[in-house]
């Protein structure tokens, strides 16, 4: 599984529309239609910083709670903001879990070639961030929440590209989100967890080393506890940072304020 994943469809510049683009104080922002290799279409926009660069590239990719507004490519747009108003060029993303309704549509039998496809979406749009002529390819950032942290490191073991991480509220495993729903039982359900080990973030997180990655956890995560973070942080290489909240699976202000500041710090701006 993880070989498909290896090879994938490169990006072009014809499966990049852009729709809207507007001057906004500080910056630039386009909203951008990309054609997937898999016969749909995803939504992102992008935030220009001012000048001629070279700039850093940060690749922010959501979370999935369904009951949350935030559970879409808006989630990180202040964030995006912010960053290109200090000189960052920032690519928020439409991905599989935009939709609150995908949990209950899918099956594990839909769940490898789920992730096939999404790890390739995400290095298209890698593609696409590496592909801006006033990038500086030496300072490229991926952050995600949640699904978006999972399938980052396999994005990011696959490709080496990024060369910081920010992981959020991530489970080391697929089968602790996708075992939820629906129920599988003795044989089925192991079949189903070595299926995936192929491709779990836990099996992968070494390999963005050299790169350096700020892990954060919330200290009351149902989804996420304790000891499947510390499992995630000893798993990867330095070098490495993790920081422990007083939330829940959305983590808080405190996370944030954190994340823009080790941003900033590793990336020069």
């Amino acid at each position: 599984m993880f070989t498909e994943i290896q090879n994938y469809k490169k990006l072009s510049p014809a499966d990049v529309r852009i729709i809207a683009q507007r001057k906004e104080e500080g910056y630039e922002k386009q909203l951008l239609v990309f054609q997937t290799p898999f016969g749909y279409r995803r939504m992102a926009e992008l935030f220009l910083p001012e000048g001629e660069g070279p700039f850093p590239a940060i690749l922010f990719v959501h979370w999935y709670e369904p009951e949350a507004h935030d559970s879409n490519r808006s989630q990180f747009v202040s964030e995006a903001v912010e960053f290109a108003r200090n000189g960052a060029i920032c690519l928020t993303v439409e991905t599989l879990w935009s939709d609150p309704d995908f949990f209950m549509k899918r099956t594990q039998g839909d769940d490898a070639q789920n992730s096939i496809e999404e790890v390739t979406n995400l290095r298209r749009f890698i593609d696409f961030l590496s592909q801006q002529p006033n990038i500086d390819p030496k300072r490229f950032a991926y952050v995600g929440h949640d699904f978006g942290g999972m399938y980052g490191v396999l994005a990011g073991s696959a490709d080496r590209r990024p060369t910081h991480y920010v992981i959020m509220a991530a489970t080391p495993r697929f089968s602790d989100w996708y075992l939820y729903l629906p129920k599988l039982e003795e044989s089925a359900r192991e079949e189903f967890i070595s299926q995936m080990s192929e491709i779990d973030p836990i099996t992968h997180v070494s390999n963005l080393s050299p790169a350096p990655i700020l892990f954060q956890f919330g200290n009351d995560d149902f989804h996420v506890p304790l000891e499947r973070a510390n499992d995630f942080f000893e798993a990867a290489q330095e070098p490495k940072e993790m920081k422990i909240y007083e939330s829940g699976h959305g983590l808080n202000e405190d996370s944030t304020r954190d994340r823009k500041e080790w941003l900033k710090q590793q990336l020069g701006l």
